[in-house]
């Protein structure tokens, strides 16, 4: 069986050095030394300041919304993971959805100014797939109207554009460390803040709100375990021959996908990229579940990232058309891409593919 990612697993030696580490400690939780280790070592490998590891990539944006007192409307991407407008929804704001471009599927920075009311306190944008966002238009749009910037960035770990990380664009990024990204810590998410102020107060946030027994202000439970953190590390140090492994397979993808009747996200010249995810965009629906028909029935399981286009949710209070959204998201796939796969199976999955256009 062929899923659409394989969870990359480092040597179990290294693992059993950290685990042997925990045990001699004793400190399972709140802070321990290997979430702090793990802390120091992100901060220095994605050359950012502040960033803070939590429980999951969900979290992150809870707190990153309560951190920035947000609780009205929010300026969101219709084309992600239900989370980011979970999340939205969850901490009782407004999710004012602005359609996607149709070339890199971010949202459509020039058609954010006519959304913005006067209870618009925020953008909540998608690097989807790991690409970049127009992120100085949305810059420009933020300051001029007084707004706050969030990037559901849960893609983009090691992203950079124009040599700069990624993560450090906007008030707050956050990131998801989920078993199926390229860099995980089983279950975890980080939050990175350009001001040290909020950086602080998501610090205390992800705590309860409390360091021993002076209480700043409410809180939640974001903490992640030494375990998770001891996961990390290893997959740190492996990053390199991770993110080589998987260009190589979107390199042999590339060469071989017949795209004279398929499409492609492109991203914004100068990014980095990380090689997160193989989406391919067919010319309807019905060619995509023809295609994801044969190749389930070989044992291949694509995924439909992201569907259904978020505006169309059935629990939303009220629903607003995004065509181009919707259009991409009944006929995108993510093909299989991981560091396990090798030439038979690629060509299997490509042969299959292209047969069925």
């Amino acid at each position: 069986m062929i899923q659409v990612t394989q969870t990359y697993l480092p040597e179990r030696e290294k693992y059993d050095t950290y685990l042997n580490e925990i045990w001699n400690t004793g400190w399972l939780t709140n802070n321990g030394p290997m979430v702090l280790k793990l802390e120091d070592r992100l901060r220095q490998y994605l050359d950012i300041k502040n960033l803070n590891y939590c429980n999951n990539g969900t979290i992150a944006l809870q707190i990153a919304l309560k951190a920035l007192n947000i609780s009205k409307e929010v300026i969101t991407t219709p084309f992600s993971y239900v989370a980011t407008t979970n999340v939205i929804l969850w901490e009782n704001c407004k999710p004012v959805f602005v359609d996607i471009n149709d070339t890199d599927f971010n949202i459509d920075a020039k058609k954010i100014e006519s959304c913005i009311t006067e209870n618009t306190e925020a953008i909540l944008a998608t690097h989807v797939f790991g690409n970049p966002c127009d992120i100085y238009e949305i810059e420009r749009i933020a300051k001029k109207n007084n707004l706050k910037v969030i990037y559901d960035a849960a893609h983009a770990f090691g992203v950079k554009y124009n040599n700069q990380s990624l993560f450090s664009h906007g008030d707050i990024s956050t990131c998801s460390f989920h078993a199926t990204k390229v860099f995980h810590t089983v279950e975890g998410g980080a939050i990175i803040c350009k001001n040290d102020e909020v950086n602080r107060k998501v610090y205390l946030m992800r705590q309860f709100g409390h360091m021993y027994d002076e209480y700043f202000s409410i809180g939640i439970n974001g903490k992640a375990s030494d375990f998770h953190a001891a996961m990390g590390l290893c997959v740190l140090d492996d990053m390199q021959h991770i993110r080589d492994r998987r260009s190589w397979v979107t390199a042999y993808y590339n060469e071989r996908l017949n795209f004279s009747k398929l499409q492609v996200p492109l991203a914004l010249p100068g990014t980095e990229y990380n090689y997160a995810y193989y989406p391919v965009v067919f010319s309807d629906e019905k060619t995509l579940l023809r295609v994801s028909g044969a190749l389930n029935k070989e044992g291949i399981f694509p995924r439909r990232y992201f569907y259904p286009s978020l505006n169309n949710l059935p629990f939303l209070p009220e629903r607003t058309a995004s065509p181009v959204s919707e259009s991409i998201s009944s006929r995108i796939v993510c093909l299989p891409l991981s560091t396990y796969l090798v030439e038979e199976e690629l060509d299997k999955i490509i042969s299959i593919t292209n047969n069925n256009l």
